[in-house]
């Protein structure tokens, strides 16, 4: 919230898009602070979890596909989008990116803000990084690891979460599309978009080097 204060400014008034929004949380928060916020996600279970748990009058949840923004909104529609938790990365081809960059471009405002976060696929490659760390708590325990393949844009994740109250293991394994940060900056500049600046995390320190998160932003 402060990351995208520290952009985008007083959130109250502003018309801002949550792709990839999941059960909602951050949306929520976001309508807490007064902004009008759309969420998206094409996973109908996490939004009726959102739809359920993290209801507010300025916030509209929405089924939809990251690649059809214009389908769903106006032209110049939005202050700021917003795509983080590794969302971008599950299209499938560069192409894919360089259309949804499109896609948002054409629904913000001029001089309204893209604010991305994925994670720093130049070090997960440099240094073949095969497992992220652990997340456990009283209640679960989630493993997430990579496999790398033969194409240097692509790797296989693969996660276990177990829910130590119910004895229950769910494993899942799908493939992503690992785009570098240079890859991400060329498909932005042909959008048309400005300003493009990287980060190692959302407290906005310097981009390069051993850190996992990437974090981006630009401006129409």
């Amino acid at each position: 919230m402060n990351f995208i204060r520290n952009k985008v400014g007083q959130l109250a008034g502003k018309q801002i898009l949550d792709i990839g929004c999941a059960t909602g949380e951050l949306a929520f928060q976001l309508a807490q602070s007064g902004a009008r916020v759309t969420g998206m996600d094409l996973n109908e279970d996490l939004l009726q979890q959102a739809k359920k748990n993290k209801a507010h009058p300025d916030c509209t949840f929405l089924v939809g596909n990251m690649l059809d923004l214009e389908k769903y909104f106006a032209t110049c529609q939005f202050d700021a989008v917003l795509c983080f938790g590794n969302t971008l990365v599950h299209l499938e081809h560069k192409e894919q990116i360089r259309q949804m960059f499109q896609g948002v471009y054409s629904v913000l405002q001029p001089g309204g803000y893209f604010l991305i976060q994925i994670l720093n696929y130049d070090y997960i490659f440099k240094e073949q990084i095969t497992e992220l760390p652990i997340i456990e708590s009283e209640n679960i325990k989630f493993i997430r690891k990579y496999k790398f393949g033969n194409h240097s844009d692509n790797l296989i994740f693969q996660t276990h979460l177990f829910i130590k109250p119910k004895l229950q293991e769910i494993s899942n394994e799908t493939q992503l599309l690992a785009l570098k940060s240079k890859d991400l900056k060329d498909l932005l500049n042909q959008a048309n978009f400005a300003e493009i600046e990287f980060y190692s995390n959302f407290k906005m320190d310097s981009f390069g080097g051993n850190h996992l998160p990437l974090v981006l932003i630009c401006r129409k």
